[in-house]
């Protein structure tokens, strides 16, 4: 068995690559299949992935948008009640984020809203991969009358406070145990893609033919409780891989304990990590919760200060 600490990573390298790489490389969590990744293996992933409608992974891009556009636009829009998205009236227009999810859903159904329309055909023209089997390029009146452009991720860093906290959004990725994931997904406005027992099988070479579990902080590294803990993982290793022979991952997970290590990323705008650290930080949090959060949150109000006091 393996006995790794818990540990998070903001992803700020994601935020710098194109959206398939993107998305690529936040599904592949779900498998365990980062080795696959190669220069040209991000397109036919996301393409399999929207085929097979797997759509948490298609939340795990943001793109923000300005459109220019008529008071009577903005109506028949926000009278639809456009769902996932968070939109803020501008001068001159809208400000629009939304996943690549949100505006797929939202293109299915309400395609006849005008400023749906242009948000679309304009995402769709440069990343019409994202899109197959939803929208297919055509004319339609009146919505080149409509400006749409795409905001860039330090166009939104320079937007006023109240806009920042909703419109950026930030991407973690968590090692923790299965305890810590069970609460965290409740915060139901995140979106979520985490390690599946259900695929993972990790008698595999590349798991290290182990079960990895988090060293738990309850108990101090030398104690009669840590031996016992250590004892019980050990045993349900043995019983994990015993079944493993016969059974398939998702009937052998079932012995499984809180204390296996998942990866999980948490994605979500800035209002929500504001949120999610003020509960997951209080004295009355889980400990083992505490232990990843309040590090993270210390990080987090280093870069925005004047949001996260």
């Amino acid at each position: 068995m393996i006995v790794v600490d818990p540990s998070y990573e903001i992803q700020d390298d994601l935020d710098q690559v194109s959206l398939v790489v993107r998305l690529e490389a936040c599904g592949r969590i779900c498998y365990k299949s980062e080795e696959k990744i190669s220069e040209s293996s991000a397109l036919p992933f996301v393409k399999k992935i929207a085929e097979h409608g797997h759509n948490s992974v298609m939340e795990m891009a943001v793109v923000t948008l300005r459109l220019a556009c008529s008071s009577q636009q903005i109506t028949d829009f926000l009278g639809c009640q456009p769902k996932f998205l968070f939109v803020d009236r501008v001068d001159n227009g809208l400000l629009v984020t939304g996943s690549i999810r949100a505006f797929r859903e939202l293109y299915l159904s309400i395609p006849e809203i005008a400023l749906v329309q242009a948000m679309v055909d304009f995402l769709g023209a440069s990343h019409s991969y994202l899109f197959e089997g939803v929208w297919q390029p055509q004319k339609r009146q009146g919505v080149g009358a409509i400006g749409v452009e795409k905001i860039t991720l330090e166009q939104v860093e320079q937007l006023a406070p109240d806009l920042l906290l909703r419109h950026r959004f930030l991407g973690v990725k968590f090692i923790v145990n299965r305890a810590v994931t069970h609460e965290i997904v409740r915060h139901r406005p995140c979106s979520f893609l985490q390690e599946s027992q259900r695929y993972c099988r990790y008698s595999q070479d590349k798991f290290g033919n182990q079960v990895t579990f988090i060293r738990p902080l309850f108990f101090a590294p030398d104690s009669a409780e840590y031996t016992l803990w250590q004892q019980a993982m050990e045993v349900t290793e043995s019983l994990y891989l015993k079944l493993l022979e016969t059974s398939t991952p998702q009937a052998a997970r079932t012995v499984l304990p809180n204390s296996c290590k998942t990866e999980i990323i948490v994605y979500c705008n800035l209002a929500e990590w504001k949120h999610l650290l003020k509960l997951r930080t209080s004295p009355a949090a889980e400990p083992s919760m505490r232990e990843v959060m309040i590090p993270l949150e210390v990080e987090i109000q280093k870069r925005y200060p004047q949001l996260f006091s």
